[in-house]
């Protein structure tokens, strides 16, 4: 597992594009006697890792990402998911050779940056049929369940008029003044929104050279709440601000989505509780979170509006490190983080063999599901 984790790390790779990392993970699960198919869902560094049972019976999932992040490589630990993922199927597999029902791990390329791989695997029909997904997070603490906020992705595109910047800068009209007046909208909402959402984001493309008037630049620029709802709603202010920002300054706007929104996530309360009793077994000290801890967004939200899933946090850094960070990247290669790693996945191969073997807890997944408890207990 160390070695898997340490190789992804070595070569992080961006969203949609984590040939090397998919690689690695699909060579050690074949070697493992599981049957792969890269490039699923339509997506190239997508994949599936199947190992069929001796009867029939669930379709158990482990999930996978391994996408890094600009600048800071693994600073969201993902390298840590992958291979605690395969470890945790792998090892479920030497455990009970002949499980009934069937264990993958899903390969999920494209979850940081707004890529939303799951969901697009999801739409493509890769999910049709699973019971249910497990993963866990690398974290600063941990916790069974956290909520998560749902984003929009935003791309707001100002059009102007290009001109000499210094002879006629009044025969153009500045995109980049656009995005200016559009940033200053953006901070003056702040104050008006609910302390649950969050507004950020980057100037994008702010033009090319300093003597030409920009006719082009953008943002990009994420939208934050804790629901679904909300997030479009303020999406629909965010949309009114540029709308005015063009009007002040003589140019045009597009708003756009560079990628699916993500929901906010349901943790499946009764399989949380399992993986937290499991893991406590082995040391680990973990409970739910507080309501309203900081939190971030994923995918994996969309993913568990449509089936039981569980996203457990794991402290393999000190208190305090921040997530998407270099401090964060540099702790998910040390010996404390894979230990960490290799409890993890010992407690996602027990839910996940549980599941198997277990009817009554399937049963009890799927009623708190139907039910749709969104808060921890």
């Amino acid at each position: 597992m160390e070695r898997v984790s340490l190789a992804v790390h070595g070569r992080p790779e961006l969203k949609f594009a984590e040939y090397h990392a998919q690689q690695v993970l699909t060579g050690w699960l074949i070697e493992s006697g599981f049957t792969v198919s890269a490039g699923v869902g339509g997506l190239d560094t997508a994949f599936t890792a199947v190992h069929e049972g001796s009867t029939p019976g669930p379709y158990v999932a482990v999930l996978a990402e391994y996408d890094a992040l600009p600048g800071v490589g693994h600073g969201c630990g993902h390298n840590l998911i992958a291979a605690g993922a395969a470890a945790a199927a792998i090892g479920l597999v030497r455990a009970l050779p002949a499980h009934p029902g069937t264990v993958a791990v899903i390969g999920t390329p494209g979850e940081e940056m707004g890529g939303a791989g799951k969901v697009r695997l999801a739409e493509a029909g890769v999910f049709d049929g699973v019971d249910a997904a497990v993963m866990f997070h690398p974290s600063d603490r941990s916790a069974t369940t956290q909520h998560a906020l749902a984003a929009a992705h935003l791309r707001v595109a100002f059009t102007g008029r290009s001109a000499h910047a210094a002879k006629s800068p009044w025969e153009g009209r500045s995109a980049l003044a656009g995005v200016q007046v559009f940033l200053n909208a953006v901070d003056a909402l702040r104050q008006f929104v609910p302390p649950t959402a969050r507004l950020h984001g980057i100037v994008s493309d702010g033009g090319q050279a300093p003597n030409v008037v920009p006719a082009r630049a953008a943002v990009d620029l994420y939208v934050r709440d804790r629901t679904t709802a909300e997030a479009q709603a303020l999406v629909e202010r965010v949309r009114r601000a540029a709308e005015g920002a063009a009007l002040a300054t003589g140019t045009r706007v597009e708003v756009s989505e560079t990628g699916p929104l993500y929901a906010e996530r349901r943790d499946n309360l009764v399989l949380a509780a399992h993986f937290g009793a499991a893991v406590r077994a082995l040391g680990l000290d973990i409970a739910p979170d507080t309501p309203d801890a900081p939190a971030g967004s994923s995918d994996i939200g969309n993913l568990s509006q449509l089936l039981p899933v569980i996203h457990p946090y794991v402290r393999i850094a000190e208190s305090g490190t921040p997530a998407h960070s270099e401090a964060m990247a540099e702790a998910a290669v040390t010996p404390f983080a894979h230990e960490r790693t290799r409890i993890a996945a010992t407690g996602l191969a027990k839910v996940a063999a549980d599941l198997l073997t277990d009817p009554e807890l399937l049963a009890s997944a799927r009623a708190e599901f139907a039910a749709g408890s969104v808060a921890p207990r």
